[in-house]
Order: structure tokens, then C-alpha cells, then sequence
């Protein structure tokens, strides 16, 4: 939760994962909570990398997004 801050869930959930497909959810229909508990659950519907900079935190960033954001990359 401290990471979301005030973003939604689906930010940080890794819908592309093998492990969500093996679940065959309706990921419109799961809230915010349900999608904090599938993560808590299984790590890997995490989004990675999850990248925290200062107060800005970014997940699945890709090289040129985190390149970007950080000083001296």
C-alpha cells in the first residue's frame, strides 16, 4: 500500500504473468483489493522492476524510462 500511494492496484499487477492467466480471472472485475491480496499471495503478479526514487515510485519501468529518472544513468 505504501508504494501504490494513491495509484490503483492494476499500476503495480503484472496482468501478462503466466501465473495470473493460470488463474482465469476477470481482471475487470477484481478491485483494488483483490488484486493487493493475488500479489500478496504470488510475488510474480508483481510488476518488476519496482523502482523507488525519492517520493516517485515506478513499476515495470523499462531501461529508457529509468534512465531518465536517474541522475547520472
Amino acid at each position: 500500500m505504501e508504494l501504490l500511494g494513491e495509484k490503483p492496484a492494476t499500476e503495480m499487477f503484472n496482468f501478462r504473468s503466466p501465473a495470473f492467466k493460470k488463474l482465469v480471472l476477470n481482471r475487470d472485475r477484481l478491485s483494488n483489493e483483490d488484486l493487493i491480496g493475488l500479489m500478496l499471495k504470488e510475488p510474480r503478479l508483481v510488476r518488476r522492476p519496482v523502482v523507488r526514487i525519492g517520493e516517485k515510485v515506478y513499476f515495470g519501468a523499462d531501461r529508457s524510462v529509468l534512465e531518465s529518472v536517474i541522475p547520472g544513468a
